[in-house]
Parts: C-alpha cells; structure tokens; sequence
C-alpha cells in the first residue's frame, strides 16, 4: 500500500475477501458497462456509458503524457458534471490518485492538500457557482511552487484546458485492488482536513452493498444533488455506486428545487430514483414538490448529516410518497442507516443498522470501557469498509484509532439491544453548519491573526434550519472589528465561505473552565 497509509491486517483483509465483500474489483471499470445505455444526464446533455469510458481513456492517455504516473496524486476540484466522471475514471485507470476537494474549498485547504500530498497537477472548473477558481488557481500556484500544472474545465485562460488532455489510448497494467484508489477529506476535524484513503476494495464493496440496500439496479437513476465529492454523492451508492450498477447518474448544479425537480422529470421512466439531501434542504424540498407538481413516488431519499426534524421529515415522507431513510455517514467508511423496505415509523426513528454484518461498532464511556445496551457513549467502529490510519498522520493516528483498530468517531451514540444505532451530537469541537462541518480551531487560528482582534473562540449556536450557526466572540485590541471586516479577513486568507461566522459578540475576556481552557459551553449560552 502507499506509503503513509495504514493497511487492514493481513488476516483480516483475507476474511474480507474470502466471505465475499472484497472481490478485486477496481474503480477504473466502472464505465465499462452496456455502451450505448445513458450514464449521465445533466440540464444541458446526455452521455452514454460509451461516449464516457472513451473520453476516460483518452484523458488517461493525456495525463499520462504529461508525465502523472501511478500513485501520483492529484487535486481535483471539480462540481457536478460529465468531466468529474470522465476525469477520476480515467485517473483511476491510469493508477493515480485523486485526491478530491469541494468546491466550495479555497486557498487555505487547498495549499494545504497539494503540500501534504506532494500534488504536482491541479484540476479545477473555471467559474462554478459565480466564483472564478482561475483566479484561486493562480494563488494556488504562488503558494504552492510544486504545483507545476493546473487544468481548467473551461475556459483556460493562462492554464491548459481540460479539453486539451487528450491522446491515443494506450494499454495500461491493472490496478492493485488493495490499492489506495482515491483520497477523501475528513469531516470532523478541528483544523485542516485530514485525508482518508479509500482502497478498490473497501469503496467497491460499500457501492455494491449500498446500492443492494437501497434496491438500484440497471433500471435505477441516482440523482446527484449535493457535491459529488461529498462521500454521500460519491459512493453510497453515490454516482459511483450507480455506475458499477449499470444505472443513470443525473448531475444537478445545487440542490435547490429549481435546479434538480426539472432534471428529476426529465429523468425517464425509471421504475427507481435514490438520492441524498441533508436535513436543512428536507423543509424547501417538501415545500417545493406541491409547488412545481413533481412526483418523487419513485423516490428514496437518504437523509443525515445533523439533526434531524422529525415532524417536518415525516411530513416530507407521506406528503410526497418518497420513502426517507436516515444514515449516519463519515467519509473514513463507517455507515449506518435504515432500509426503504423499513416501514415508515422504524425508516425514520433512528439511523439504523451498520452497512456490513462484518461492522463491529461499540459505545465506550471516558474511561474507554464498553457501555451497557441503551447508554450513551461515544461510538467506536471497525470493519471492511473503516479505514485503519488517515494519510501521513501519525500524531493523530494514535489518538483517532485504539490499539485494536477501532476509529474513535467522536459521535455520541447508543446502541439499544436490537443493534440499532441513534447519534446523540459530537465530542469534539466541530460545527454542523446544515451538515457542512466548520473546523472551530482553523476559524479561531485565522481571526487571530487579524490586528484588531486580541483573543477570541469560534462556537456553534443553535439555529432551526442548520442545526448551528458560526458564533465568534470576539476580545478586540482596542476599537472592535466588524462582522464584515471580519468576513473581509478570511476570505482573503482563503477560508472557505461556509466557516465565517453569521454572528459577531464583542466580550471583555472569554470564560475559562478551571484548568484554563475556554469554556465554549458558557459561551454558547451567552450566545
């Protein structure tokens, strides 16, 4: 395995793949299906599994050309559309490995992934969303020297467009399954993201199980609406999971009605359509089916991320005669969720059963012992598709993992008799802003370094629709900066959008708990 990651036991991965759940199977087949059936449908084209898997292999040729070798890795920051298939198929036929950025990432993370991953080749959109990501990549390149080449979706400008990455296919050796094939960001952290590498094997198997779970098939369409990036797009099943199936990936720009309800009614016949929202979008959606006279009978929709209304998603689920699922999700593998042939009061009470029959999970308390059935604790997992050590981290390794193997998820659960699994919130200091996760010690570590600003602490507040808010409060140096100055300081630092703070406090000292840290409880209440 690629060094700086950490491999599942030898014996371990041999049960794996003797009961049947790692098969050998590897990414870059996954559009090597019917030719002529349709893989993508987006508001402007269609693209059959054909046309795709050449344009794959071609792409692969021309990355190859320019020098990306196996096991490179490569940042990808690409939305919603045929040229993020095309582009990590073809990496995953050519062995390298994409190491996959939202789109809504700036200068900060980025730097941070090209430098922790020796990236050498970037590829991103050129203006998604109203943001032009020509001009993140130009800093990007002043950051990061290493960064020789950066492909553009688009219009090119100065870099070379993606549409220029184009050769002859050429015949290319198998990949390893037990292969590292691509890198995800880890959601929980508190300051930059850390990297999950995802093996042929372990994401094959989720896709496959995921899929099985829900009851896609070739008949079936996924309709991705948040950022295929995202885990959740991605691969449970995910667009990739809908591929391996032989199904209909529908890419939409956003999530909001507007964008996807037409795409969903263009769709076909399809006899099923899955796809993944978080909760803060189950209000508009509900809202917006009667409106437009969409019918989303057809519909299984996969609903986690944060809390959950349960009223309102009840609502959603007989209103519209969609069947929701809740799912309980991390990038690092661990997945929990309930069934569409669940009835409807069990679909929507808790998160479920784990994905595998070979998934162990376990509620400890502080002292790290093992909780009595129904206590709330936090969760602890293992299994085929968890990984065993975040990419070339070894500090935090030995605090995110046990010495048996089991990922210390920071959740807090409980786990009743019958296995079945409900999240109780978070240990760590991670904000779920509708479902996106705000790092609090990367907000803090950049407002700390504005000249006006003498000490402050980042914290969530409640909010009705994204479950939290980003709160600063704010000790000033002398004349107390505003929300906009504030705004103003991290953009230009690169933080991403959805990290700066909705609400400004400007407080004489901040609380401290008695061994000195700051007491983030009491400021919430204070909020």
């Amino acid at each position: 395995m690629l060094i700086g990651c950490t491999p599942w036991p030898d014996d371990v991965a041999q049960a794996y793949r003797q009961r049947g759940l790692w098969r050998g199977e590897t990414l870059g087949d996954l559009l090597r299906r019917d030719p002529d059936a349709t893989a993508v449908v987006t508001a402007t084209a269609r693209h059959t599994y054909g046309e795709l898997s050449a344009r794959a292999d071609r792409i692969a040729a021309g990355l190859a050309a320019l020098g990306v070798r196996r096991l490179d890795r490569v940042l990808v920051q690409l939305p919603n559309t045929a040229d993020f298939v095309t582009t990590c198929v073809a990496l995953f036929r050519l062995g390298a490995l994409p190491v996959l950025a939202m789109p809504g990432l700036r200068l900060a993370e980025l730097r941070h992934l090209a430098e922790h991953t020796d990236a050498q080749v970037a590829i991103l959109p050129e203006v998604w969303q109203g943001f032009d990501h020509r001009e993140l990549a130009r800093d990007l390149v002043k950051a990061v020297p290493a960064l020789h080449t950066v492909l553009i979706a688009g219009t090119a400008e100065e870099f070379t467009p993606l549409s220029a990455v184009d050769g002859d296919p050429v015949e290319l050796p198998p990949a390893d399954p037990a292969e590292v094939a691509f890198f995800l960001l880890s959601g929980g952290t508190t300051h930059l993201p850390k990297l999950i590498p995802r093996t042929h094997d372990d994401y094959a198997y989720q896709m496959r199980a995921t899929a099985a779970a829900v009851g896609l098939d070739s008949s079936s369409a996924y309709a991705a609406v948040l950022p295929v990036a995202h885990n959740a797009a991605l691969g449970c099943p995910g667009i990739l999971g809908a591929f391996q199936a032989g199904a209909t990936v529908l890419l939409s720009r956003s999530p909001s009605p507007d964008d996807v309800f037409p795409l969903l009614a263009a769709a076909g016949d399809h006899p099923l359509l899955v796809t993944t929202l978080m909760p803060a979008l189950v209000p508009l959606w509900r809202e917006s089916a009667a409106a437009y006279g969409t019918d989303l009978s057809r519909l299984v929709v996969e609903v986690g991320g944060s809390v959950i209304d349960l009223d309102t998603v009840r609502a959603f689920d007989s209103e519209t005669g969609c069947r929701v699922t809740r799912w309980f999700g991390m990038a690092e593998g661990p997945l929990c969720f309930t069934r569409p042939h669940d009835p409807a009061a069990d679909r929507l009470a808790n998160e479920g059963y784990p994905l595998s029959v070979e998934d162990e999970y376990v509620v400890v308390g502080e002292d790290g012992a093992p909780l009595p059935a129904g206590e709330i604790g936090e969760l602890l997992v293992r299994g085929p598709t968890t990984l065993r050590g975040y990419y070339r981290e070894p500090d935090d390794n030995a605090r995110s993992f046990t010495a048996d193997g089991f990922l210390r998820t920071g959740d807090l659960a409980s786990i009743d008799v019958e296995g079945l699994l409900t999240i109780r919130g978070r240990t760590g200091d991670v904000i779920n802003r509708g479902g996106e996760k705000v790092p609090a010690g990367l907000v803090e570590s950049r407002l700390a370094e504005h000249p006006a600003v003498k000490m402050c602490a980042v914290t969530g507040v409640p909010d009705p629709v994204l479950t939290e808010k980003v709160a600063a409060f704010v000790v000033p140096q002398d004349a107390a900066p505003t929300l906009a100055e504030l705004t103003a300081f991290l953009r230009a630092a690169g933080i991403a959008p959805h990290c700066f703070p909705e609400h400004v406090v400007i407080v004489d000292r901040l609380p401290m708990t008695p061994v000195g840290k700051v007491d983030k409880k009491a400021l919430r209440l204070d909020a």
